[in-house]
């Protein structure tokens, strides 16, 4: 499930042009189907480096990925008579995919990008293959991208050519209404093509590697996951406030004179500026402020701004290393400024893998915690007074004993998707790439990881909402959370029942994690509470 909050400040049309584009504009394109247009600057830019090429297609002199083979193969001088068929080859043999189709937004987020790097005016190809991206982003027509086959390195090839291949009227599509195009027993795509107005495209010199020497793939990942960790990073903020409120824990420890002059991480000082926020004026916080034997809480709850605080300072340098990425024109070769068509080695992903790998570290260990005050809040000798696992009557119900199976089970999932995918290289081309990022294979964990943070955090919400809906029960109604926390509480109640005998437990887990993609969480509390950071 894809969070689908309520996006007001995306655009709805977005214009490529050489440089300028932003994570909020893929993000509009890939989830929300943005129009695109072209800037007259970029076609312009496009046609002028285009006549370039053509230029040094003409020559007897051989020019890598213009008159040359690729890869292992660099060094064949290819004929003029070959040079199409060169390219209709390279596609061909490149989309070499297996596996289930990825996520439509991901093939959106990975052919906008390439469409704005094709913009850029350094790839050298004619202005028609731009329009021609375009337009299928337009019409809503999907590659169908396969889950393997993309090694992070020479680009995302594999993905990027099954694009390319549609491109070319070939390959496997799916039209705006979901019907499938190319497949066995399919209409060829080329009819999809047709039914839209678009005609295939004849690839010319250059071209078949301008299309799929990028890191589009798993950058597009990249910035739909920084997305989605920034409205999660002040989700578990609140339900780690609504854990703290349902312990009988302080607030004390929130205090701004605590983190950002003693400790000045930025991130730190943000989440307990929101726990702080999110529990002021708490009955229940204040009834223990006085004749509280206990010392101090668990870490848990006491240090929940120092671990999402660092959560949210690494998705900060991951968002730093996604905009550089963003303002790249990566090919190989690429056309320089002064014509020089120069080799290099840009398409390496190492930069995005590395980060996209820092991230899945960040999400199981804020998972992890978040597990660790659901399992307090279910058990009677850490719980200060809640019924064992919050159930109605111990004993005969479980209560959300097996939630908390659930939530144990993802976080365990999120610890093996955080195992590194970037320190792995397995040389392909004949030794030709001898060192690969697997920034791919990163990035479709990372995305696994995302979905699972948010379950988690959905059940802490249902159990730490239990937890406060009892401390009122308990108290003949004299304890009351604070407004924030009443915020999500209520929230969660129009469609989750409170405290009672044990029901049908997944649909109402599965509803907290609907509220929590929809973005209706937070906005009742920031509502409530004021704005969040």
């Amino acid at each position: 499930m894809t969070l689908t909050a309520p996006e007001t400040h995306l655009p709805t049309e977005v214009t490529l042009s050489t440089a300028g584009l932003t994570p909020e504009d893929v993000v509009a394109v890939a989830r929300h189907g943005a129009t695109v247009s072209i800037a007259d600057e970029a076609l312009d830019a496009v046609a002028r480096v285009r006549a370039h090429v053509e230029e040094l297609a003409a020559s007897e002199t051989p020019a890598y990925g213009i008159s040359t083979g690729f890869g292992a193969l660099a060094t064949l001088h290819i004929p003029q008579e070959k040079r199409t068929q060169l390219q209709k080859s390279l596609i061909r043999s490149h989309a070499a995919g297996m596996g289930p189709a990825v996520e439509r937004e991901v093939a959106r987020a990975l052919m906008f990008l390439r469409a704005k790097t094709l913009a850029s005016g350094r790839t050298g190809v004619r202005p028609v293959v731009l329009e021609t991206f375009v337009k299928l982003l337009n019409a809503g027509i999907t590659p169908v991208i396969r889950e393997f086959g993309s090694l992070g390195c020479s680009g995302d090839l594999a993905p990027l050519s099954h694009v390319a291949l549609v491109l070319m009227g070939e390959g496997e599509a799916e039209g705006p209404d979901g019907a499938r195009f190319g497949g066995a027993g399919e209409p060829p795509v080329a009819e999809l093509l047709a039914a839209h107005g678009i005609e295939p495209v004849t690839l010319a010199e250059k071209e078949g590697l301008a299309l799929v020497n990028g890191t589009e793939g798993m950058l597009g990942m990249l910035l739909m996951a920084l997305h989605d960790l920034r409205q999660l990073a002040k989700t578990a903020d609140v339900t780690a406030a609504m854990s703290v409120e349902g312990l009988l824990g302080t607030d004390q420890v929130f205090l701004p004179e605590l983190h950002a002059p003693l400790r000045p991480h930025p991130g730190q000082a943000d989440s307990a500026a929101n726990m702080l926020a999110v529990l002021r004026g708490s009955p229940i916080v204040a009834s223990h402020r006085e004749g509280d034997t206990r010392v101090q809480d668990a870490y848990s709850l006491r240090c929940a701004p120092q671990v999402a605080g660092a959560f949210r300072d690494t998705v900060a340098h991951a968002a730093t290393v996604a905009e550089r990425e963003l303002a790249a024109s990566i090919d190989n070769p690429v056309v320089l400024p002064d014509g020089r068509v120069s080799s290099n080695g840009n398409f390496h992903g190492a930069p995005v893998a590395y980060v996209l790998d820092f991230l899945a570290i960040a999400v199981a260990d804020l998972a992890s915690m978040a597990e660790r005050r659901t399992d307090r809040m279910l058990d009677p000798a850490r719980s200060h007074g809640l019924p064992a696992f919050l159930a109605h009557d111990p004993g005969v119900d479980s209560g959300l004993m097996i939630a908390q199976y659930t939530q144990a089970g993802l976080v365990s999932d999120c610890k093996r998707l955080a195992v590194p995918a970037s320190v792995d290289s397995i040389p392909s081309s004949a030794m030709q790439e001898d060192h690969v990022s697997m920034g791919w294979h990163a990035a479709r964990k990372l995305r696994k990881a995302v979905e699972n943070l948010r379950r988690v955090l959905a059940i802490e919400l249902v159990t730490a909402a239990r937890a406060i809906d009892l401390r009122t029960q308990m108290s003949d109604g004299a304890l009351v959370p604070g407004a924030g926390t009443a915020a999500a509480v209520a929230v969660l109640r129009r469609t989750v029942a409170g405290p009672g005998a044990d029901r049908f437990m997944s649909p109402e887990l599965e509803e907290a994690d609907r509220i929590l993609a929809g973005g209706e969480l937070l906005a009742a509390v920031e509502e409530a509470a004021g704005p969040l950071s």
